[in-house]
């Protein structure tokens, strides 16, 4: 018996036996497309809000307690429009890793109908999941969490409370990449912080008092150190799986590639999606307004999991 981490042989040939009772799944667990995709996992659900509250706090601290008590008015404009741009941008990324269907495989698609409508070749292999009796495609794997397989899955990450797959990575690393940018962007404006603390009155610095003003910017640089190693690991690490066309699980078991790896460049187009251009950062590509229109006038939203 192989690991549930491996795939597992269903058929082999062309016709399909009949008698196989392991092979038929029910009909109730085929998968109802067109639903908006959302975990529920309590422990993801978590930390997803800490990660909103984290970035929230960190602007509440840099807009409330750095530069709005500022006596330079462009300094505090300048710094305010890009701060919370980048923090806009990370959180819509974070939404967007979050609530894209990272590429699952339809749910109790191994039917014997099905595969007679494949219309198999002689000797030609397929692989059914046990745990949620769907086919599985070349480099799909099963996530325990998710309760799905999913194509080309990279790791599942709580912090966005999804898995990391073929649909959803771009999103992942542009709020890995915003978060690192933010994380620098808040620990240079607490150096200068207290740089300009130190030179003035502490009193006239903030609109808080000295001792809450300190307390608060040294948790932002905490905070702010930790984030950045985080996201910036993730992000090379990121960028490494896109260039070598191979996923940390794949790398992790160390698979030998069965299907024709891209090149670098290829690899990058394929993820962010055709040539270089501004849609490459932004995490707003691809949002259908129309579809999501029509989705809440017909009753509201519908999640799967």
């Amino acid at each position: 018996m192989q690991s549930s981490g491996h795939r597992f042989r269903d058929v082999e040939h062309h016709p399909l036996p009949s008698s196989d009772e392991d092979f038929e799944c029910p009909s109730a667990d085929v998968e109802i497309v067109d639903k908006i995709w959302f975990i529920r996992d309590p422990c993801g659900t978590i930390c997803a809000v800490i990660t909103w509250l984290l970035v929230f706090y960190a602007d509440f601290v840099v807009t409330f307690v750095m530069l709005l008590p500022s006596k330079n008015f462009w300094y505090s404009l300048i710094n305010g429009i890009v701060f919370n741009s980048l923090a806009m941008l990370a959180l819509s990324s974070h939404l967007r890793t979050m609530l894209t269907d990272p590429g699952a495989v339809p749910k109790g698609n191994a039917t014997k109908e099905y595969m007679e409508s494949l219309q198999l070749k002689p000797g030609e292999v397929i692989y059914k999941c046990p745990k949620c009796c769907s086919i599985k495609p070349e480099r799909a794997h099963h996530c325990s969490i998710c309760k799905r397989c999913i194509r080309k899955m990279d790791h599942h990450c709580p912090w966005v409370n999804n898995c990391v797959g073929e649909n959803n990575q771009k999103f992942f690393v542009l709020f890995t990449m915003y978060v690192a940018l933010i994380s620098v962007y808040a620990l240079i404006l607490c150096c200068f912080q207290f740089v300009f603390c130190i030179r003035d009155q502490w009193s006239e610095c903030s609109g808080f008092s000295p001792p809450v003003t300190v307390i608060l910017i040294i948790f932002l640089c905490l905070e702010g150190l930790l984030f950045l190693t985080f996201t910036s690991v993730m992000f090379a690490t990121q960028l490494h799986s896109i260039c070598n066309d191979e996923t940390e699980i794949e790398r992790l078991k160390n698979e030998k590639p069965t299907w024709e790896r891209k090149l670098r460049w290829e690899g990058m187009k394929n993820v962010f999606g055709g040539q270089p251009s501004f849609l490459w950062i932004s995490p707003f590509s691809g949002i259908r307004i129309r579809r999501l229109i029509s989705r809440t006038r017909k009753g509201g939203a519908e999640f799967d999991v």
